[in-house]
């Protein structure tokens, strides 16, 4: 039985259609959802974002705009599952994406992993995006529901 339904999200296309497949699962199964978006700085090189690059003109640490982006998208989801009837609470973590999100599948007991096939990599041809490669090709006990783009 599935009770609870971990959702790594990124804010993607791919990663929206995944939040509307596990909330219409969530709604059929009574299931709680946990969003959970994970900061990558690994790819980053500087500490801040330069001025013009953001939408008021301001130089932000970059962690603080990734994480207000983060907050945004996971705030969308939230209101589609109350729409829907479905409990959800969100999760923001810093670190490696695959890691972060195998600890907390672990951390919650959950019972289903759903990702989006493609999120914000930079391996557009590949078949599946980096990140969800890497959950379905670690030694995990939880099933993986990948939502194609």
């Amino acid at each position: 039985m599935i009770s609870k339904i971990l959702v790594a999200t990124d804010g993607s296309e791919t990663a929206k259609k995944s939040i509307g497949y596990a909330a219409d699962l969530a709604k059929q199964t009574g299931s709680k959802i946990i969003f959970l978006s994970v900061i990558d700085k690994t790819f980053f090189v500087s500490k801040s974002i330069p001025a013009a690059a953001t939408p008021i003109h301001l130089i932000e640490p970059i962690e603080d705009y990734l994480r207000q982006a983060a907050e945004g998208h996971l705030e969308e989801a939230e209101k589609l599952c109350k729409k829907k009837g479905v409990q959800s609470s969100m999760v923001i973590r810093t670190g490696h994406p695959v890691e972060e999100i195998i600890k907390e599948a672990e951390k919650s007991k959950v019972d289903l992993i759903v990702i989006g096939s493609h999120g914000r990599s930079a391996l557009k041809a590949a078949v599946l995006g980096s990140v969800t490669f890497g959950v379905i090709n670690k030694d995990i006990k939880f099933p993986v529901l990948v939502v194609r783009k």
